[in-house]
């Protein structure tokens, strides 16, 4: 490995041994980059430099129209403000935590252009998850929408590496200090396999896995998929509904245009409600949302004017071929489908709109491998069900985890996804084959959800897992044992069971993050176990299928 920028080696002392890392390719000849680079130069800094800073950028609530110039510009004060205020040095870990728009955007850049590593949050995090996070990467700043302080400020009371908040927004005190700096920052000249991103992904335990990603990484997934699957154009102007703290919603929203010099709308809010007016608002030509989106937006398509939209990127879940056809049907737009992980930062498996089979995910995107591994590591033929395997220019590395070796084997990165590739070379999903949930775009561990379940005095016991749902793809259901006397109750008067269950979601919603929460339970006598007592989730699975 190169010569490190950074003054605190947190990170790289962290990473795992290099045996245990994935082999990553580099075939493509865009996938020669130097030792020493900053993403940030080659994503925003250079489109300044060629002369090109007064393109249109970025574009959020309230009329907010930022170019190319007006986002370094941003960046580089905000840049300031972490070294000479904060006290940020290259390879610190600062949090980032905000809804999607152009600041929280100018931010991340701050960050890179500063060596340090962003750690993104989801908005709707507690602050018991946030704990989490912060403790494990052992953040020391923060920089936070002020809108959404109060977790943050419950978190950082259990979390003594973080010294220093900051909030933007409102009243917030980074844009103040921001302004009062010169717009010009000099980049911290980063190896370009220094740590720039930790991003956390909810592990089947349900405590999260920080992926670590460099600056190399980045740059290296603009140049697959978007290049070869997606074919954007400089005069495209991006649109979505996934956080920037997703890599799905970080890549698609932010890195691929900037990687092209085109444009992208951050909408804070991007139900489909909200997309569909805000696509014919801005004149937006490609849509990244997940499938439960797209099938919600398909009823009501007919009410806004789409003309100008003409690609639709669906991940983040399994497309059904159901929602693919009613898309299509709607719209006219044939949709290209792809399977990302964090680990992995973004799309592996994809297909082009001329390519596209109902069912199928697509073939590996140049610049990666798959195969379809069995239990003992063998490659499986056309057909056969078994572990998703892949490999390319990024992988897996996971900060200071043992589960590092469970998620790379024999130099492949196994996913956790269950497919079969048929004889044209298509991969197709079948399902997880561990306890994550994937709801709604989202990646939900059953365990966390059973923990918060736990605490809740009613509960002796359960179990969830992830049911079938036209709509969401899966959701969460829970299988929930009651102590003594309260499962007679529920017998006595069955009037008291919708009151019970709405009692038990409420309160995992306040204790961790709302989308997590259970949307079916059902109270059983007991649940099912092996003679020495471990729980059979799979059995439940199958009945929840």
């Amino acid at each position: 490995m190169s010569t490190t920028a950074h003054l605190d080696t947190f990170a790289r002392d962290r990473l795992p041994p290099k045996d245990q890392w994935p082999e990553l390719l580099f075939e493509l000849p865009s996938l020669q980059f130097p030792e020493r680079l900053n993403c940030a130069d080659a994503l925003l800094d250079r489109w300044v430099r060629e002369g090109q800073g007064e393109r249109l950028c970025m574009e959020g609530a309230g009329g907010l129209r930022w170019s190319y110039a007006d986002l370094q510009a941003q960046a580089n004060r905000i840049a300031r403000v972490l070294v000479e205020d904060l006290g940020v040095v290259s390879g610190n870990r600062v949090l980032l935590r905000g809804a999607n728009t152009p600041m929280m955007a100018a931010c991340w850049f701050a960050i890179m252009k500063v060596g340090a590593i962003a750690v993104a949050t989801m908005p709707l995090l507690r602050a018991k998850e946030l704990v989490q996070v912060i403790q494990k990467a052992e953040v020391s700043h923060a920089l936070c929408d002020e809108r959404l302080a109060e977790e943050l400020q419950l978190a950082q009371a259990q979390c003594p590496t973080l010294r220093q908040v900051l909030h933007y927004g409102g009243a917030g005190a980074l844009e103040a200090r921001a302004a009062a700096k010169p717009a010009n920052f000099t980049n911290v000249d980063t190896a370009a396999e220094d740590c720039c991103i930790i991003a956390f992904t909810s592990g089947t335990t349900g405590q999260p896995k920080g992926t670590m990603h460099f600056h190399r990484d980045v740059l290296a997934i603009c140049q697959c998929w978007p290049v070869h699957c997606l074919r954007a154009r400089p005069e495209d102007k991006f649109i979505g509904s996934p956080p920037l703290a997703f890599t799905f919603g970080l890549g698609g929203l932010v890195l691929f245009p900037m990687s092209i010099g085109a444009s992208t709308v951050l909408l804070e809010k991007a139900s489909p409600e909200a997309l569909l007016p805000a696509i014919a608002q801005y004149r937006a030509t490609i849509c990244f949302t997940a499938p439960t989106a797209y099938r919600a937006m398909a009823a009501q398509v007919g009410g806004h004017d789409l003309s100008s939209l003409r690609q639709c990127v669906s991940a983040g879940e399994a497309l059904p071929a159901a929602t693919r056809a009613l898309w299509k049907e709607a719209t006219g737009i044939e949709m290209i489908d792809g399977i990302g992980a964090t680990e992995l930062l973004h799309i592996f498996i994809s297909h082009t709109e001329a390519e596209a089979r109902p069912g199928a995910t697509g073939r590996p995107v140049p610049g990666y491998q798959a195969c379809i591994l069995d239990d003992e590591g063998r490659v499986l033929p056309p057909g056969q069900v078994g572990r998703l395997a892949v490999k390319g220019p990024t992988g897996c590395r996971y900060l200071a985890d043992e589960r590092q070796t469970r998620y790379v084997q024999g130099g492949w990165n196994l996913t956790g996804d269950a497919y079969l590739m048929d004889e044209q070379g298509y991969f197709v999903y079948q399902a997880r084959t561990d306890d994550m949930i994937i709801s709604g775009g989202y990646n939900i561990a059953g365990p966390e959800v059973e923990s918060a379940l736990l605490l809740h005095p009613k509960v002796a016991e359960c179990a969830v897992v992830g049911a079938r749902d036209p709509e969401r793809g899966e959701i969460v259901k829970a299988f929930v044992v009651l102590r003594d006397g309260q499962g007679d109750a529920l017998r006595q008067d069955p009037a008291l069971e919708s009151t019970l269950i709405k009692e038990l979601q409420d309160f995992v919603k306040a204790s961790i993050a709302p989308y997590k929460y259970p949307r079916a339970i059902e109270f059983r006598a007991s649940l099912p176990r092996t003679e020495t007592g471990k729980l059979q989730r799979f059995r439940l699975r199958q009945e929840a299928q």
